[in-house]
């Protein structure tokens, strides 16, 4: 009976249809690549788009991708060219093992529509595994009784490749007993034999070491080994030999108890218990050589166990017997002769027939030092004695009668190197072998002064601060003596010597016992900067040496001075009267504040403020120069009477200050003095006359000395110039001096109450080099000011030519930065000469620093200065 399908089956046919068809239009054709395993990553399988038909833009669009079956991901697909690209390594072992095809399969997907491709690529086998036995050594046993033609199987090696690359053949090392055979089993394996060819003898080898070699039959050719090692195991074939017949030894009398006479050794061919000996005296062996000596069955040494006597038995004949412990057992026999020899048994004596006394270091060569004789109880040979001294000692041994020596120097002494000496003498005799005897004798060396006490260092530099409390250590000196006793004692003094004409020893004091320098009063840095102390050690010896030191002491400025003014001067009040006109304009030089300080390097530079002003708009202070000038033009409105208070502070630590008041009258009517030649110069005051007069013999000093400078400078230049063809001037001759020629001009300027006069060197249109004066009629004496824009090397030229051509007259020299190098000479100080300079060098928020040239010139002419000076001036 047929039943009829339902509408349920016809719907699942219909389904079932449709998906059969579907896959079939989405399965395309199948495509195979074949590539060698162990390709580089991104090695090209094959062109995949082309091998699909497709271009690369639908390749890109159509989301193309490659599954693999094999789990891991070994491809890829290139989507800029359409490549099939190795992912990762492929090891055709590891996927196939032995199987002759190796295939991976690919799914390659494409959508839109949706298609499949299978793909296969076809992994081919490399020669890339070498052909292994299971293990690398393989040892075996084998008889010497073995008869020949006896195989012994061998381990078969493997080889993962397939095909031609498989393991092809096994080689053997040549050996004269064995050979290889290989053995053939079903399947095509080989299995290797060895073969016994001759009979082995295990006294003549023991081992035998094969090399099994299995080769492939893949390009390159690739091998294993195998190391076999066979033992050839053993029989008691063989008789113990001795390795001397008789053995012959000599033996002293005077051996101890357990001494060791002789070892005659056996040898047996064969191994283990057949190898085995023991030894023993022969059957026959008399009873006086059991009682002398004894032997050691294992090891066949024979040592002594009674005592010798050569006047009893001179020599003694010993039969030794070896056995093995084989079975049955052989038996080997040799002969020992023993000679007593008689002995040197009696040492040598060394006698010290004087005791030594000690010596002078400065003993003569060839002083006695001790007496000594030598004796030994032997005769013959053995009695016979020779005495030695160490070398590398200042001391002989001098032969006198019948073994009988005087010990002398024969070299230099010094107790600095060696204060005693131990000498130790050897006594030989002539016996076999000689007997040595040695004996230490001690000498002393006395000391004598013949060292100076030397101080740690030539020199010492102290630099103390002033205004220090009196009884300051100032510094300690030390010295040492290699001497002993009291000419190693030292003593400290001050070589007396004098400072300002003042003697040293009112400035310091030492202490004689440590050195220990200590000041004796309070020093003042604006009165003596530097000084030195000669410091003298000297030993108690006798006679007494001695040495000395010098220290250096640098006073360290302090700011213990306050600026002092110069001007407006205090002679004239505490205050000064300056008139001014109402027709000033703005910038009007009212008057100049002059102010100098004792002190040196920061705490000498000054600066000017306005504290308090009758009317602060119409008057400034320059910070620098202590110029008043006006701010603004003076108006109708202003006072008549202005009072101004100046301060002037320098720049040390603490702070350091003083103040000046002026009185300005502003005037109707009052003009600016103007120079005119033609006119007739009122009536000077007395006073004024003298300043003039101060001041036209100083310029004319200046200017004279100046002008003969310059001609014995250019005198030079133009000998120079002869004889060198240009002229050029050494460093040495005037310390970087570079222009010599120069074309001195006086110009007079006025502005207001002070007056200028510029001395101008080189061109007319040059200003490189200038010297300007400043005048200042309310003053009493005469200010200089020198303007010299230049360099510090122009700076220290001027010095070299001041210190040359100026007398020592009443003159100081100061310096301030205004545009440039500015020199200030101020008849204030008669009996003082000084030069302070602010180089542009060495600048500090905006201030230059002021030396001494007393520092300077002393560096010049080699003395000492402080540190700043120093590190400033090279």
């Amino acid at each position: 009976m047929t039943k009829r399908m339902g509408y349920r089956d016809w719907r699942w046919l219909a389904l079932w249809w449709h998906y059969f068809f579907l896959l079939w239009s989405t399965i395309d054709g199948q495509t195979r690549y074949t590539i060698s395993e162990e390709l580089k990553q991104g090695s090209v399988v094959g062109n995949l788009a082309k091998d699909l038909g497709l271009g690369l833009s639908e390749f890109f669009d159509r989301k193309l991708r490659v599954a693999s079956e094999a789990g891991k991901q070994y491809f890829s697909v290139d989507a800029g060219k359409g490549e099939l690209v190795v992912n990762e390594r492929i090891d055709r072992e590891t996927l196939c093992g032995q199987s002759a095809s190796c295939v991976l399969p690919l799914q390659v997907v494409i959508e839109n529509p949706l298609q499949l491709y299978r793909v296969e690529v076809e992994i081919q086998d490399i020669n890339d595994n070498s052909p292994s036995f299971p293990s690398k050594q393989h040892p075996l046993e084998i008889a010497e009784t073995t008869a020949a033609g006896v195989r012994f199987p061998l381990e078969s090696a493997q080889d993962p490749d397939v095909g031609s690359n498989s393991l092809k053949s096994y080689i053997l090392s040549k050996d004269e007993c064995f050979t290889l055979k290989v053995k053939e089993l079903s399947g095509g394996r080989k299995v290797p034999e060895l073969v016994l060819t001759k009979a082995l003898d295990r006294e003549k080898k023991t081992v035998h070491n094969l090399l099994l070699t299995v080769v492939d039959g893949g390009n390159p050719v690739r091998s294993g080994t195998s190391q076999i090692t066979i033992t050839v195991l053993d029989v008691n074939d063989n008789v113990p030999v001795f390795e001397n017949a008789v053995y012959k030894v000599s033996v002293s009398e005077k051996s101890a108890e357990g001494t060791f006479i002789v070892n005659p050794r056996a040898t047996d061919a064969d191994d283990g218990q057949n190898g085995q000996i023991e030894y023993s005296f022969g059957v026959h062996t008399s009873d006086s050589v059991l009682s002398v000596f004894e032997i050691d069955f294992l090891t066949g040494k024979i040592i002594l166990k009674g005592q010798l006597d050569f006047e009893s038995a001179a020599n003694y004949e010993i039969d030794i017997s070896a056995k093995d412990k084989g079975s049955p057992r052989m038996e080997g026999h040799c002969s020992v002769q023993v000679d007593v020899a008689d002995v040197n048994d009696n040492s040598p004596e060394i006698i010290l027939t004087s005791k030594p006394s000690p010596l002078r270091e400065d003993a003569p060569s060839g002083t006695v030092v001790a007496l000594i004789g030598a004796r030994d109880l032997d005769s013959g040979n053995n009695g016979k004695v020779t005495l030695q001294l160490p070398r590398g000692y200042p001391f002989s041994l001098k032969p006198s009668f019948s073994n009988n020596y005087a010990l002398v120097t024969s070299g230099v002494l010094d107790r600095e190197s060696f204060s005693e000496y131990n000498i130790e003498i050897t006594a030989t005799d002539s016996g076999s072998p000689p007997l040595t005897t040695k004996k230490t004798i001690p000498v002393s060396i006395i000391d004598i002064n013949d060292n100076p006490p030397k101080f740690t260092q030539p020199s010492y530099n102290v630099f103390l601060k002033e205004n220090g409390p009196p009884g300051s250590l100032l510094s300690s000196v030390s010295a040492s003596d290699l001497d002993f006793g009291d000419n190693a004692k030292i003593s400290y003094s001050i070589l007396e010597s004098k400072v300002q004409d003042v003697s040293l020893s009112s400035y310091v004091y030492i202490n004689s016992d440590n050195g220990s320098i200590y000041s004796m009063h309070s020093f003042d840095y604006e009165k003596l900067k530097v000084f030195q102390i000669l410091v003298q050690a000297k030993d108690h010896g006798s006679p007494s040496l001695s040495s000395n030191a010098t220290v250096h002491v640098f006073i360290l400025d302090q700011n213990d001075n306050a600026p002092a003014v110069i001007y407006p001067s205090a002679a004239l009040g505490s205050l000064s009267h300056q008139n001014m006109p109402r027709s000033a304009k703005a910038g009007h030089l009212v008057t100049k504040v002059t102010a100098v300080d004792a002190d040196s390097g920061h705490n000498a530079w000054i600066s000017y403020k306005l504290a308090e002003a009758t009317d602060t708009s119409l008057f400034s202070v320059n910070l620098y120069t202590g110029e008043v000038r006006t701010k603004r033009a003076v108006s109708e409105q202003d006072d008549s009477s202005q009072r101004l208070l100046i301060e002037m502070q320098d720049d040390g630590e603490p702070v350091q200050s003083a103040t000046v008041t002026l009185s300005i009258q502003v005037e109707d009517g009052l003009h600016e003095p103007i120079l005119d030649p033609r006119q007739k110069a009122p009536e000077p005051s007395k006073k004024s006359g003298r300043i003039t007069l101060y001041l036209v013999l100083s310029l004319a000093s200046v200017s004279v000395l100046s002008m003969v400078t310059f001609i014995i400078l250019a005198v030079k230049c133009v000998r120079n110039s002869r004889s060198s063809g240009s002229c050029c001037m050494r460093r040495d001759d005037l310390d970087g001096y570079k222009n010599p020629n120069r074309n001195l001009q006086i110009q007079l300027n006025t502005d207001g109450p002070i007056k200028y006069v510029e001395v101008l060197g080189g061109d007319m249109m040059s200003q490189s080099q200038s010297f300007r004066s400043c005048l200042s009629p309310m003053s009493e004496f005469s200010d200089f000011t020198f303007v010299k824009p230049s360099s510090t090397t122009d700076f220290k030229e001027m010095i070299n030519v001041l210190d040359a051509s100026l007398p020592d007259s009443a003159w100081t020299f100061e310096s301030q930065q205004v545009s440039g190098e500015l020199y200030h000479l101020s008849g204030d100080q008669p009996t003082s000469r000084r030069l302070k300079y602010q180089g542009a060098a060495y600048v500090q928020d905006n201030r230059s620093v002021a030396y001494t040239a007393l520092e300077i010139i002393n560096l010049k002419k080699g003395r000492g200065v402080d540190q700043k000076t120093s590190q400033y001036l090279g």
